[in-house]
């Protein structure tokens, strides 16, 4: 005769407590507490379908209570006595949730959430543009743990299709970061984009277009200087070759970061390309021209809001825009070509130590010991280069002699 089973009651489930070994506290028709050495209370319900012991799970006390518990297991019963398997059922509603909440696109917007914080807004905005535009409408439904490296190079065949091959390459990184924060969430088992190393061909090298000979850059400077549009873009294009900073991090200053009584711009770590704050000292012609700027747009939070509202900086395509204008195309000048410009001049025309240009420029500089330089090295030295460099090119813009490029012997 089979040992008659005495139901639980709420005092008893409370007041159970945790013993050196896990211990079970029976309610009849195979539901039991599972008591924890580490005080867990959880319920578990045994039953046989099939002719095969199962075991379903129910939850913790009290999240779940005695009488919850109890209904879960009388909800089970009734599936049993109608042939079904409850826990067959559960399976598949769990696989259901997973397949719509952990999905390529579910979890691509929450790692773009999670790291947005440490990008700048323009890489961040460019990222999600991405994934909007090339990966979301073919993979964003999918979900991320069954996507297999043939499916992800389709989408990348087809990005390559249109003629954008670098961009594919780095759909295909982003793709990859997004895999990888799946796996370390415990939501995939591996990186898929990483059996495509080699699947699509390498785009060819290319290069910002820039004006490096000092008769071009001549009447260069001297349209700037009467450049009808915009007042703040007029002074964005006439400090971007005096400070050669990345496009990106000149057009989101702040005047937060610009002391104009020390004549020094600090740029924080979190907008540089390469995460470490940068020092750009001022020259005298920039100290002025920022002095005249502040006028107008010193209650913004940006030194170069946009022209539709103080509260944002202005467009990634104000310069571009402003050198078309001025009848630069993009294979003639580009805002990054203001760069090259400078590292190009300082060192075969002034004469200028590389390492100098180098940091200035914001590169990866190491010492003798492999260490990264900090962001103050040779800061002295720098600040006479930057004065340098613009009185170099006031002496071009009025038309004084242009020093010829060096010949060096290699």
């Amino acid at each position: 005769m089979p040992k008659r089973i005495t139901s639980l009651t709420d005092t008893e489930v409370r007041s159970a407590k945790p013993q050196e070994k896990q211990y079970k506290l029976f309610d009849g028709g195979g539901l039991y507490l599972l008591v924890t050495p580490q005080g867990g209370k959880l319920w578990r319900c045994k039953y046989r379908y099939d002719n095969k012991e199962k075991l379903l799970t129910f939850g913790a006390y009290p999240e779940i209570s005695l009488a919850d518990a109890r209904r879960r297991r009388d909800d089970a019963r009734r599936k049993i006595a109608n042939g079904i398997d409850p826990g067959a059922v559960r399976k598949a509603q769990k696989q259901a949730v997973t397949e719509e909440t952990e999905t390529f696109e579910v979890i691509a917007r929450e790692w773009h959430m999670k790291f947005t914080s440490t990008w700048t807004s323009g890489h961040a905005a460019t990222i999600m543009s991405r994934l909007e535009r090339d990966l979301f409408p073919w993979i964003g439904k999918c979900p991320i743990a069954g996507i297999k490296a043939p499916e992800l190079l389709t989408v990348l065949h087809r990005v390559e299709s249109r003629g954008a091959l670098e961009s594919a390459h780095r759909i295909r990184t982003i793709a990859g970061q997004v895999f990888r924060y799946a796996v370390s969430t415990g939501r995939a088992e591996r990186d898929p984009s990483g059996d495509l190393k080699g699947a699509l061909p390498q785009p060819g090298e290319k290069h910002h277009a820039a004006i490096t000979d000092p008769k071009e850059v001549a009447p260069l400077l001297r349209t700037i200087d009467g450049y009808q549009g915009h007042f703040v873009v007029k002074c964005a294009l006439m400090l971007a070759p005096m400070f050669f900073v990345r496009p990106g991090e000149l057009r989101n200053a702040e005047w937060a970061e610009v002391d104009l009584e020390e004549a020094v711009w600090n740029i924080p770590a979190h907008k540089m390309k390469m995460k470490q704050s940068h020092i750009v000292p001022l020259c005298k012609q920039a100290v002025k021209i920022l002095t005249e700027l502040k006028e107008l747009t010193g209650a913004s939070r940006y030194v170069f809001p946009s022209g539709r509202s103080f509260a944002r900086p202005m467009s990634n395509n104000a310069i571009l825009a402003a050198l078309r204008r001025m009848g630069y195309d993009k294979d003639t000048m580009t805002g990054h070509g203001f760069r090259a410009m400078a590292r190009t001049i300082l060192d075969e025309v002034l004469q200028v130590r590389p390492d100098f240009i180098e940091h200035q420029l914001a590169h990866a500089v190491r010492d003798p010991n492999g260490r990264a330089y900090n962001r103050t090295a040779h800061i002295v030295e720098r600040r006479k280069m930057m004065q340098k460099w613009a009185n170099y090119l006031d002496e071009l813009k009025t038309g004084a002699k242009v020093i010829p490029f060096h010949n060096r012997v290699v």
